[in-house]
């Protein structure tokens, strides 16, 4: 019963060979009802950058407005682009420290820099996990099942793209958290770009 009124969600993170995808559901949902159904929960940290949630709203827009002002101080200051990795680290100890008052949010953190593509799964008290590909949300023992089958480690935006459409799809089917349309945010070295399909589009 304690988490019958935590909003659903599938969200998830895809870590390609020449650079990261994004993507999540639209449905806000609390208890049985459906509070909207065009919530974004994909964003731009910097044009490298990107960051999802599954969770409270409000609490991720502050571990998000916090984010981008801490990449926007470290560009100011050094005239270079904050790494994957930093961000990470610097989301992990924000919400450590806001461990006894937790931010109600489990966040995924993506990019690509020097050092290549990245994904990080961060959850509300601060515990960070780099992998190939992650998923949070209600939504998220049934999106893994179809990345477990068809991820490889080659795979390319183009094809990350499409796989983050199929396994959030597949958890909708079953999931009634999560619904309406898909944004996909897919980062590239020289490219980014943000978009969003209809929940029922077959790819």
């Amino acid at each position: 019963m304690q988490n019958f009124y935590l909003p659903g969600a599938t969200t998830l993170g895809i870590r390609c060979e020449d650079g990261v995808v994004l993507a999540s559901e639209k449905l806000l949902t609390w208890g049985r009802g459906i509070q909207s159904r065009s919530v974004k929960k994909v964003f731009k940290i910097t044009d490298h950058i990107g960051i999802a949630f599954a969770g409270l709203v409000s609490d991720f827009q502050v571990l998000r407005d916090t984010i981008r002002a801490y990449a926007n101080l470290y560009y100011l200051e050094r005239k270079k682009y904050v790494s994957v990795n930093a961000i990470a680290k610097q989301t992990s100890s924000l919400l450590y420290s806001m461990r006894l008052f937790p931010l109600l949010t489990n966040s995924l953190i993506a990019g690509i820099d020097e050092t290549g593509s990245k994904v990080y799964s961060i959850d509300l008290i601060g515990s960070i996990i780099d992998d190939d590909y992650a998923t949070i949300g209600s939504g998220s023992e049934l999106a893994i099942g179809v990345l477990e089958n068809e991820y490889t480690k080659d795979i390319n935006v183009e094809e990350g793209k499409k796989l983050a459409i199929r396994a959030i799809q597949s958890a909708a089917q079953r999931d009634p958290g999560s619904g309406e349309a898909i944004d996909i945010l897919a980062i590239q070295q020289a490219n980014q770009e943000e978009f969003s399909v209809a929940i029922k589009q077959v790819v």
